[in-house]
């Protein structure tokens, strides 16, 4: 027998090992509300040329993030705080990057109401990758870097503050000579931002050396592609004259292109960079209506010459020059494109009458092309409208393209082609708002000329030219075809009429014509034109003279594997025929993905690399090494950033944004299926906390949208919510989430919800977890659409949040989208609303779909956000449900967030319907108590003072709804996981 000391002794030492044990690893806590800005989110990931350096910045929801340099060939990292807008020269030496000014400075200022001059300001940080120094500048707004030079960069400062002692001024300078160069910038604290069109100090570094070069009063600059020369725009000062100049890089020297016009906007280079052109006005900036001109510049002249004016050759009568257009060359540099538009009347101002005495109104008249709120809405790009010209630079010669007839010119990538594809809507104005897929019809327009020839009447399509301007090519959703003419002929060609498989969205619902399943692309000269059906890859003809081709050979449709090509040289304009290309892929059925690879022409079923339980996604290849980045997630994992090489083997994990997810009740999620109401087999993702117990019930939110199975593999942060529930926090709080998928029939939305989603519903209570007295339903738009629905043919549910619903289609129908000014006929007739007829037609289907009309029949509490300066869903729709509700004596509550739009924008808003939503449901399906906003409201009076967020002090035991039983009691419902209740 052992002694007593001894088994005191052991007891105590195993004691002390159970502590330590339990110091180690501390139980997991839920997820609440005040976690949300612990969450990160890694952004701006970018490989150096060469495949060693990595940057990628870890940004919290709010506040201060990190910049993150990683040398991929030693594993060694350097973290920058608050870098952002990061990239690295061409030559793969140094990262330059901004630094923003630390966010509780920039808080202090504002309660200070410091003026805007007087607010931190970002820094430039340079850091040199081979000896690993970082040097810092001070007050600079932006910065760019020459795409194929390295040694270059330039940047622009802040305004100097008031109180800094001013520089001594450098006529060399002031006169545009070859400026003197500048010692490099002293280290500096970080600050940031200001418009670019400020005129302040431009600097030139060579980068190698240190030596900078210094320009003031600068308002715009741009690097030719090569970094051989800088050019930028000077502002008018005192007696210095604006003016645009170019500065050589290679011989340190600077030249004056032109000056003395008052306003010089739009610089544009072509690709050697030794032509420049931009826009010039005389006219004073404060002028309502500037006259400009065209100039250009070469390295060979010794000042721009102007290619177009008001008056010039080719120049429509009564037009000008365009200050709005942007400029560019073709890959040539033969011919240079800009923007013309008529003279607008100019109207002098009464100064006879008040404004008082001015008469303001709006008519609508059913003549109108576009209803009065669309030209609201569009006025100001109307004001700003210009129509492509060209400017022949061999020829001489300027020709317009663009008229308001043809008011839109599509150019073919790299604009070598000698035609242009002209589309317009003119004659079919008027159906827009209700005729959907919109009509058009296209012209081809030479560019020699300005001739135009009707090429395609009344497409649903939009037409584009071919890489190399053989080909007029588009999708024509009235026969669910590609097609394919000849630029040089006026007959198209049907490239798949003759295929057995769809190339038209087989899941389309809607009733309007199904999209297509997208173009993968060009092989070069036009040979080929690569389309997607569902699953696979076909190889067409353009001509129509050879048989289509499955490039991937049926294998995606035989295996449900969906295949879409991914391009790993985003500058490449052409699908390569004689190397594999990389397919992304994804299993319809388990919804993992991955990669194949497969050959444009060679035969062979496609090649796996890589596939898995994950949504990949985001890769990007070096320019000149095999390295790849990718990201790759699961409900689980943060979609961190990851280093392989182009066969994905080896992976490393670079980043960890999340640490502290470790320290939380998490959960999981699994694709569960079930039969509709119709028997039409469906998909759906039940997410269940973690340490789920099967024999245990648990509370139960049902959200929904329309198809969401396929995300599957999806992270979803905390995070407070712009309009729906934060599946991870409650998953964290105990509840189980179902997201169902729904399939509609056209005319009854409203039934097909529920013949989806109740089914799916009694599923899952059928399995014995799900406590089916305490469930619920959420949803925002057209899933707050359908909770409203549901809750008036169900009472299955114990409380329903709908987030801007539409609660009345025939008042709906006639309404106007504010965002956009449309009528909203459309949506009801042809899209998401699904009716398909107009109110006159279906007058039935309306009212039978419409919420409102049945609001006796409601029995579940309902809670209402919509928000007053809604521009999707008019917010008079929750009104119109709310005094219904009220009316009837129903518990029916609405939130509304002052000049929020349809989803929250603003973080603070975010948190607060965070909160409330939790409250509600917290209340009704686990007895917490009712929080004072609910049970007393907050008047008016006390609005912006009190928020009614307390719970008030009562019995712990749920409120049930009318004709419902009680729910289980808890007493801390927003933090006790269900596995310690």
């Amino acid at each position: 027998m052992k002694s007593i000391p001894m088994l005191v002794g052991m007891l105590l030492t195993a004691g002390a090992m159970g502590t330590a044990q339990a110091q180690q690893t501390p139980a997991k806590k839920p997820l609440t509300h005040d976690v949300y800005d612990l969450w990160k989110s890694v952004d701006g990931d970018s490989l150096s040329h060469d495949g060693k350096f990595l940057l990628y910045a870890v940004n919290p929801q709010d506040c201060d993030g990190v910049l993150h340099l990683r040398n991929l060939t030693q594993n060694s990292s350097k973290q920058f705080p608050r870098g952002y807008r990061q990239a690295f020269t061409a030559n793969n030496q140094f990262a330059v990057f901004q630094v923003k000014p630390q966010a509780a400075v920039v808080r202090q200022a504002k309660l200070k109401k410091k003026k805007a001059e007087e607010m931190p300001k970002d820094s430039l940080a340079i850091h040199n990758l081979e000896n690993g120094t970082t040097q810092h500048v001070a007050r600079v707004k932006s910065f760019k870097l020459p795409s194929q030079n390295g040694e270059w960069l330039a940047y622009h400062r802040e305004a100097p503050l008031a109180s800094a002692k001013p520089a001594a001024r450098d006529t060399t300078k002031a006169k545009m000579a070859t400026p003197t160069p500048a010692a490099p910038p002293a280290r500096a604290g970080a600050r940031g931002g200001a418009s670019a069109a400020d005129p302040t100090e431009l600097v030139l570094r060579h980068l190698p050396t240190g030596q900078e070069y210094k320009f003031d009063r600068v308002t715009d600059y741009l690097f030719a592609e090569k970094g051989n020369l800088l050019y930028f725009v000077q502002a008018a000062k005192d007696s210095l004259k604006a003016g645009v100049s170019a500065f050589n890089t290679s011989s340190r020297s600077t030249t004056s292109i032109d000056s003395g016009r008052q306003v010089y906007k739009n610089l544009a280079t072509d690709r050697s960079g030794e032509q420049l052109a931009f826009v010039a006005s005389k006219d004073s900036a404060s002028k309502d209506l500037k006259y400009f001109q065209l100039y250009h510049w070469t390295t060979k002249d010794r000042s721009a010459k102007v290619l177009a004016d008001t008056a010039y050759k080719g120049m429509p009568a009564r037009w000008m020059v365009s200050e709005h257009a942007q400029l560019g060359f073709n890959d040539k540099g033969d011919r240079l494109f800009f923007g013309t538009f008529p003279r607008p009347t100019q109207y002098e101002k009464d100064t006879t009458k008040l404004e008082e005495e001015k008469v303001n109104l709006d008519v609508w008249t059913y003549r109108d092309p576009l209803i009065q709120p669309m030209q609201l809405k569009g006025l100001e790009r109307e004001q700003k409208r210009s129509f492509m010209a060209v400017y022949d630079l061999k020829g001489k010669k300027m020709v317009q393209l663009a008229s308001p007839e043809i008011p839109d010119i599509y150019l073919n990538p790299g604009r070598s082609a000698d035609v242009a594809v002209g589309i317009s809507n003119v004659n079919y104005l008027l159906s827009v708002g209700y005729d959907t897929p919109s009509r058009q019809d296209a012209w081809l327009i030479d560019l020699k000329d300005g001739s135009k020839r009707l090429a395609i009447r009344d497409t649903r399509g939009t037409p584009r030219l071919s890489p190399a301007g053989k080909f007029l090519y588009w999708y024509e959703p009235q026969d669910s075809s590609w097609k394919a003419m000849s630029v040089k002929a006026n007959v198209p060609t049907n490239l798949t009429k003759k295929l057995s498989v769809p190339f038209y969205d087989e899941q389309n619902d809607v009733p309007s014509l199904p999209d297509d399943y997208g173009l993968t692309g060009w092989t070069k000269d036009d040979a080929y034109l690569l389309v997607n059906d569902r699953y696979d890859i076909w190889r067409l003809d353009p001509t129509g003279k050879n048989a289509a081709v499955n490039i991937t050979d049926g294998f995606g449709r035989q295996n449900k594997l969906q295949f879409r090509y991914m391009s790993l040289r985003p500058s490449q304009r052409v699908i390569p025929v004689d190397e594999r290309i990389m397919l992304r892929t994804l299993d319809l059925k388990s919804k993992n993905s991955g990669f194949y690879t497969d050959h444009v022409t060679a035969s062979g079923a496609p090649q796996k690399v890589l596939m898995e339980a994950y949504n990949y996604s985001g890769v990007r290849k070096a320019r000149n090494s095999d390295r790849v980045i990718f990201r790759r997630s699961t409900f689980q994992e943060y979609g961190d950033v990851w280093v392989s090489d182009t066969k994905f083997e080896s992976p490393q994990k670079v980043s960890n944004a999340n640490p502290q997810q470790s320290e939380y009740l998490w959960g999981s999620v699994e694709q569960v299926d079930w039969k509709s109401a119709d028997g039409i087999p469906l998909d759906g993702l039940l997410f269940k906390p973690e340490n789920f117990d099967p024999k245990k019930k648990y509370p139960m939110l049902v959200y929904f949208y329309e198809r969401n199975a396929e995300t599957l593999h999806n992270y979803r942060a905390p995070a407070p919510s712009a309009s729906t529930i934060n599946i991870a926090l409650f998953v964290s709080q105990g509840y189980l989430v179902f997201v169902p998928d729904i399939v509609y029939k056209d005319g009854y939305p409203g039934e097909s919800a529920y013949n989806c989603i109740v089914p799916g519903v009694q599923a899952l209570v059928a399995k014995g977890f799900v406590d089916e007295k305490n469930m619920a339903i959420q949803g925002q738009s057209w899933g707050g659409y359908q909770v409203a629905y549901l809750v008036t043919r169900t009472n299955l549910f114990k409380a329903a949040m709908a987030g801007a619903p539409v609660s009345n289609m025939t008042s709906a129908y006639g309404g106007i989208r504010w965002e956009s000014g449309m009528s909203r006929q459309f949506q009801y007739e042809r899209t998401q609303s699904r009716i398909g007829g107009t109110l006159w037609e279906k007058p039935m289907q309306f009212i039978e779909n419409s919420p409102l009309f049945y609001a006796p029949k409601i029995e579940t509490p309902l809670m209402l956000m919509h928000n007053d300066n809604d521009g999707a869903v008019p917010w008079y729709q929750s009104i119109e449900m709310f005094m219904a509700l009220r009316r009837l004596n129903k518990p029916v509550w609405m939130v509304v967030y002052n000049g929020e739009g349809h989803n929250l924008m603003q973080r603070k808003n975010r948190k607060d319907l965070s909160v409330r939503m939790s409250q509600f449901f917290d209340h009704y399906l686990k007895g917490a108590p009712e929080p004072a906003w609910m049970k007393k409201g907050v008047p008016n009076l006390v609005k912006g003072k009190e928020y009614g967020l307390e719970l008030l002090e009562e019995p712990a035991t749920a409120t049930p709804a009318p004709g419902q039983q009680p729910g289980n009691p808890t007493t801390n419902p927003t933090t006790v996981p269900a596995s310690q209740r």
